[in-house]
């Protein structure tokens, strides 16, 4: 398994959210394709804000903390037919459970619960090199519509 962080919410040319995980290095990233509720709530949990209710994600977090339970990673760990699949692992007392997610309500999840983030060697194979995703003109390009998603994000969250 290798080790991914959340770089940021970036968005397509149609305006669709793009999860960016990248390696401890940043040579390498993987794009995931996600919802906008989802990035939403991953860029609420990126920018240690909350909302005025708790959120689905903080809700799951609330459970598993109500119950006895710690999400102690999430793994991206398939992917087929173009659709990621993940793993939350959940430890409660001394029995560890996985169970089924969406990457994007994993990762969710997991940056609410401080739990860390990996990727299979199967999904590693699709990642792109860093500098193709974040030459200069594409970070301008990415800057200019995060700051407008930002802009956005902090207004919903008044």
């Amino acid at each position: 398994m290798i080790p991914v962080k959340v770089k940021q919410i970036a968005f397509d040319l149609s305006m669709n959210p793009v999860l960016l995980l990248v390696d401890d290095d940043e040579l390498k990233v993987l794009p995931i394709w996600i919802g906008h509720f989802e990035a939403h709530a991953i860029a609420v949990a990126l920018e240690g804000g909350s909302a005025p209710r708790p959120l689905t994600h903080d809700l799951l977090k609330t459970l598993c903390d109500e119950f006895g339970g710690t999400v102690t990673k999430v793994v991206i760990s398939d992917v087929r037919e173009g659709t990621y699949y993940a793993q939350l692992h959940i430890l409660k007392k001394d029995s560890p459970a996985i169970v089924d997610a969406r990457p994007s309500d994993a990762v969710a999840l997991a940056l609410r619960s401080v739990a860390p983030i990996f990727i299979s060697e199967k999904v590693a194979d699709y990642t792109l090199a860093a500098e193709e995703v974040f030459s200069e003109e594409r970070q301008e390009e990415l800057r200019k519509i995060l700051e407008k998603a930002q802009d956005a994000a902090k207004k919903s969250l008044h």
